[in-house]
C-alpha cells in the first residue's frame, strides 16, 4: 500500500513537526522515507537583495549568486544531516537528497517515486511577500502530482483515530478508498463526516457511505452534521475527535473557488491536526 514516503524540509520548526509526523507513520506502515530539501535560489529575486545590489551599484544575480549557492549548499547539508540523525534515532534508516530549483517542481518530480508526500502547513519563508507555503507549494503539489500529500500543522500528537470529510463526489469516493485502505492497515478507527442543510442529500450521501465501507473490515462510523462544510469540519477536529483528516483536495472549479473559496484551503490553513488529501 504505502512503501516511500517522501517529505520536504527546509530546517523550519514546521518541517520538523512534519518529520515527526513522517516517522510515526512509518513505522506504523512499514514505509521508507526520503528527506528532500530543495535549495530555493529564487530567493535571490527578493526585494531585500535587489535594494541591497542596487545600493551598492552591482548587478545582484552575478555577484551575489556564487556566494549564495555555496550558503544554500552549506545549509542544505546541515538541514540534511539533523533529518537523518532523527530518523536513526527512531531507528529508520532514510534517505536524502538535496535539488537545486523551483520548490514545488522539484517536490513534484521527486515525488513521482514516492506514495505519499508529506509538507508542513508553513515553511520557513512564509512571511516574506506573501509567499506562503500552503499558498503557493503544497496547493500546486496536491493539484499537479498526482500523489496523496499529508500537510501537518504545527505541533504534533500521535495518530489513534481518523476522519474522513465526505460529500459523495469522486474526488471523496477516491478519498474514502485510501482512508479505508489506511484504517485497516494501521487499525485507526474511522469516523465518516459529512456535511449538509439538506436532510435528503445528506441521507443519500451517508447510504452511499456505508455501502462502500461495508466492502471492508474496519472500525467505522458515521456522522451527520450541518452547517457550512469547513467550519463544521473545522468544529470537529478542533474537539479532538480525530488525529488525522483524510479528504478529497479541490472538488470544485477553479472558478468557483475563486468566488466562494476553497473547502480544502481553508480547513488545511486552519486544521489542528494533518490532512491527507487525495485528487
Amino acid at each position: 500500500m504505502i512503501e516511500h514516503i517522501l517529505i520536504a524540509t527546509d530546517g523550519s520548526a514546521h518541517s520538523r513537526t512534519a518529520l515527526e509526523y513522517g516517522i510515526y507513520i512509518a513505522r506504523k506502515l512499514e514505509a521508507r522515507l526520503t528527506g528532500l530539501h530543495v535549495m530555493e535560489l529564487l530567493q535571490l529575486q527578493a526585494p531585500v537583495f535587489s535594494d541591497i545590489s542596487g545600493s551598492i551599484g552591482i548587478p545582484p544575480c552575478q555577484e551575489f549568486l556564487p556566494v549564495m549557492e555555496n550558503t544554500l549548499e552549506t545549509k542544505a547539508d546541515s538541514i540534511l544531516k539533523g533529518f537523518r540523525q532523527r530518523c536513526e534515532e527512531a531507528g529508520l534508516k532514510p534517505d536524502v537528497k538535496k535539488r537545486l530549483g523551483v520548490i514545488d517542481e522539484i517536490i513534484i518530480e521527486e515525488g513521482r517515486q514516492a506514495d505519499w508526500i508529506i509538507l508542513a502547513q508553513r515553511g520557513e519563508h512564509f512571511h516574506l511577500g506573501g509567499g506562503a507555503i500552503l499558498g503557493t507549494t503544497a496547493e500546486s503539489v496536491v493539484r499537479k502530482s498526482g500523489k496523496p500529500v499529508l500537510v501537518t500543522p504545527a505541533t504534533y500528537r500521535d495518530i489513534e483515530s481518523m476522519a474522513l470529510a465526505y460529500d459523495g463526489s469522486p474526488p471523496a469516493d477516491k478519498a474514502l478508498k485510501m482512508a479505508a485502505e489506511l484504517s485497516e492497515k494501521a487499525a485507526w478507527p474511522l469516523t465518516v463526516v459529512t456535511v449538509s442543510n439538506d436532510p435528503a442529500v445528506s441521507d443519500r450521501v451517508c447510504k452511499q457511505a456505508e455501502t462502500l465501507l461495508d466492502a471492508w473490515i474496519i472500525d467505522w462510523d458515521i456522522i451527520q452534521l450541518t452547517g457550512k462544510e469547513d467550519r463544521e469540519i473545522l468544529r470537529f477536529l478542533q474537539d479532538g475527535s480525530a488525529e488525522l483528516l483524510v479528504m478529497g483536495a479541490y472538488g470544485h472549479n477553479r472558478l468557483r473557488e475563486l468566488l466562494v473559496g476553497s473547502t480544502t484551503s481553508n480547513v488545511i490553513r486552519k486544521s489542528p491536526v494533518p490532512v491527507l488529501l487525495t485528487r
